[in-house]
């Protein structure tokens, strides 16, 4: 049985960027969430399972009926975070110097929790504005102190709730640096969160490929690591070149370490306790549905291929750290077999 999977929503916006603020597909500007969501039911229901929409941006409580109306056979896996989009929190929710604006936007986010929990959906925090962009511009344990203090009051809630919370890491955008920048500064906000004394059994990790990809951060290693924790709650699949938050289409590039995470993700039996493959994808000049339709049949090929991976060779491979016997194996379920191999050699002897 296939693990069932989600997209975010804003794959199918006006995907702006600051060279093109209006966006390479102006046609969505207008497009009201409910249509937006109709347009991704009809194009993509035969593929996919959920939607994930920030909050309070793409679904609040104003619009939510209506996107419910339109979702047809799919639901509502996530919603995220979404106050970096509004300039009134040019210098974050959490760590705001404006104590006024530090409750306000923790309000909202804890409402945005109690409509999670409405919805039987998950919550994304990625603190993209919770960082700085100078030296000398925060007092850094301080700025640490407010940003471990926000979060576990909104992870407070969600424990309150039921609603299980999924912490996404980046280095870079919009903050320049952002503070929980790895996925070691995941952990290590889980450990402060745990010790004010909040319940984090439901605090995990979500893993944006690409993310991870920009720190040089093995998909595979850190899916294992994480799973050892406890704490490997959800995945965002993309790709991209490694330097910018490209959120490619799956398999584009780094494929070999996509394909290792997918055996990983297997062999920990992923999926097995509800958790999806959500696709956070930003298809700039693309055609938006078909992007997806072939991340999502990518995701399915190398997962598919992972399967003929022979575990039991290269658990022998890995015990000795052959890593030419390793890709030996790899590449054998790829098609280099003795036959491709022996066809290669007498071609050469011609």
């Amino acid at each position: 049985m296939p693990v069932k999977n989600s997209i975010g929503i804003w794959a199918f916006g006006p995907n702006a960027t600051r060279f093109v603020p209006i966006g390479y597909h102006p046609e969505t500007i207008h497009e009201d969430m409910a249509s937006r969501t109709k347009r991704v039911v009809d194009g993509l229901a035969d593929l996919m399972d959920g939607l994930e929409y920030h909050y309070p941006g793409e679904i609040n409580e104003e619009s939510v009926d209506a996107i419910k109306a339109a979702l047809g056979p799919m639901d509502i896996y996530c919603l995220a975070a979404g106050l970096h989009p509004d300039p009134t929190y040019k210098l974050g929710v959490f760590i705001n110097p404006d104590a006024a604006l530090r409750r306000q936007g923790i309000e909202v986010l804890k409402r945005g929790v109690d409509l999670a929990a409405a919805l039987g959906a998950h919550f994304i925090i990625w603190p993209g504005a919770e960082g700085y962009n100078y030296n000398f511009q925060r007092d850094y344990a301080r700025t640490w102190d407010l940003f471990i203090n926000g979060v576990g009051e909104v992870v407070a809630r969600a424990a309150e709730k039921g609603v299980t919370v999924f912490l996404e890491h980046k280095n870079s955008e919009p903050a320049m640096n952002i503070l929980m920048r790895n996925i070691s500064a995941c952990l290590y906000t889980i450990d402060r969160v745990r010790r004010l004394g909040v319940d984090v059994s439901r605090l995990q990790v979500n893993m944006d490929w690409q993310h991870l990809i920009m720190n040089g951060e093995n998909l595979a290693e850190y899916a294992a690591l994480l799973h050892t924790e406890g704490k490997l709650g959800h995945q965002h699949a993309n790709s991209g070149w490694g330097t910018f938050d490209d959120d490619n289409m799956v398999g584009a590039a780094f494929f070999m370490q996509t394909l290792e995470l997918a055996m990983t993700l297997q062999d920990v039996n992923y999926g097995a306790r509800g958790e999806r493959i959500g696709y956070d994808l930003y298809p700039y000049t693309e055609d938006q549905v078909a992007a997806v339709r072939r991340s999502v049949l990518q995701w399915a090929f190398i997962d598919d291929l992972a399967r003929k991976l022979d575990r039991a060779a290269l658990a022998q491979a890995r015990a000795a750290a052959d890593a030419v016997e390793g890709y030996r194996i790899v590449y054998e379920a790829m098609g280099l077999d003795k036959a491709y191999t022996d066809r290669i050699i007498n071609e050469r002897k011609k």
